[in-house]
């Protein structure tokens, strides 16, 4: 099942031995890739459903205790999930918040799951999320790549140690990986399904219950999180300052930069749309965003 997903096979791992049930659901559980655009997991998840022709379930855990994060850190999450939730609902897909560990979340929904699917992490904490789940899912568990442009084990299968190394074995890649994501539609809505999460339309209320550290405040009027003013940032950098970035990328007195770090490198891919006048700074900004985001993954593997 899902052997002819329209998604790169190098992106999809399963994580365990079961079968695929039939039960209520499938489920994807959301925790990285918190998007409902360009994202590799969401259409495999639509396609998985549409095979097993049932509707799709998206769930997000929410821990207070999510290591170093800080009020600023869930005011942006926050504010990028309810842009998610209000797109997911608009293609009839549910989306459902809640509070606690998130592998304990995600398999209690999962009992009314015939497949769960789930994005990919780094991070030993995500590691060893990912593996509970696996472990204790009674259902099969496919986990599916979508916040890197080239696969990391696709990249490189060692430790590299200088980033001269590492850089012409991804840009080798790139051309494969930086082509768009199929956007499917889902043929049964969840909508409907009696499956509730935590309210969290109203941000600062739902920030005021949560046990965080508060010492850092946000600041939404400077990069407020959410896809749409990721798309808006990106558009700036590209009609105004991609022209200078292979110069000025470096010079902290200039403004010639992407100012993406907090956002997902994915929209790279629109690095292709600028005029042909733009060929060097759309390079080099590919080529920086292609290395810092495997380089990263690898160093935190």
């Amino acid at each position: 099942m899902c052997a002819s997903a329209p998604i790169h096979a190098e992106r999809i791992q399963q994580l365990n031995a079961h079968d695929i049930q039939t039960r209520q659901y499938v489920l994807y559980w959301m925790q990285q890739s918190q998007r409902a655009d360009e994202n590799h997991t969401l259409e495999y998840a639509i396609h998985a459903a549409n095979d097993l022709k049932q509707p799709l379930v998206i769930v997000f855990g929410l821990t207070d205790a999510y290591p170093e994060a800080n009020l600023r850190h869930y005011t942006f999450l926050l504010e990028g999930l309810r842009e998610t939730a209000a797109a997911l609902a608009a293609r009839g897909i549910k989306f459902v918040l809640r509070r606690g560990h998130p592998p304990e979340i995600v398999v209690q929904l999962g009992k009314s799951a015939s497949l769960i699917v789930c994005d990919c992490g780094y991070l030993r904490h995500q590691h060893a999320w990912r593996d509970d789940v696996a472990q204790q899912a009674e259902c099969r568990v496919m986990q599916v790549e979508s916040d890197v442009i080239v696969p990391l084990e696709i990249a490189s299968n060692k430790a590299e140690y200088a980033a001269r190394t590492l850089r012409p074995k991804i840009m080798k890649q790139v051309k494969r990986y930086l082509s768009p994501i199929p956007r499917l539609t889902l043929e049964h809505s969840s909508l409907d399904l009696d499956l509730h999460g935590d309210d969290f339309a109203d941000i600062p209320a739902f920030l005021s219950s949560l046990n965080i550290d508060r010492r850092i405040a946000p600041v939404s009027r400077f990069f407020r999180g959410g896809t749409s003013e990721a798309k808006r940032r990106f558009r700036e950098f590209i009609e105004q300052r991609l022209p200078y970035y292979d110069h000025h990328s470096n010079q902290p007195q200039t403004d010639d930069i992407s100012q993406m770090s907090p956002t997902t490198s994915k929209h790279s891919k629109r690095c292709r749309e600028p005029a042909r006048q733009n060929r060097t700074g759309r390079a080099c900004l590919i080529e920086e965003l292609g290395l810092s985001s495997l380089e990263l993954m690898r160093e935190c593997k």
